[in-house]
């Protein structure tokens, strides 16, 4: 049964742009991680100031290895050539974690 797990990002204005061009600075980080199924980054539109990260595996034990070894270096990488790690475009986060119970695809797809 794969899991769903959307990180809940809330992202001021004016960290937006920033945002979302560390998310493409890091296109293909985890594409190779066994039990990856899929990944969504979607921009709020209206009424949230809330990006929601998505993404799905194959099941909790893929999710938790990423965890601790790609995503964990990944947050840990070098920042500014001051050697500082660059601050955080989002002010908060919350992981939500979901089993897919049922899923549908288009017809003839």
């Amino acid at each position: 049964m794969s899991v769903v797990k959307i990180n809940v990002l809330t992202v001021p204005a004016e960290q937006r742009e920033t945002l979302e061009k560390r998310f493409a600075s890091r296109a293909h980080a985890v594409e190779n991680s066994d039990g990856f199924e899929w990944f969504e980054l979607l921009r709020p539109v209206e009424g949230t100031d809330s990006y929601l990260v998505y993404t799905r595996w194959r099941d909790e034990e893929s999710f938790q290895a990423w965890m601790e070894g790609p995503m964990k270096s990944a947050h840990q990488g070098g920042g500014a050539e001051s050697g500082e790690r660059p601050k955080p475009a989002a002010s908060a986060s919350t992981l939500w974690s979901f089993e897919v119970v049922q899923q549908a695809a288009p017809t003839g797809a």
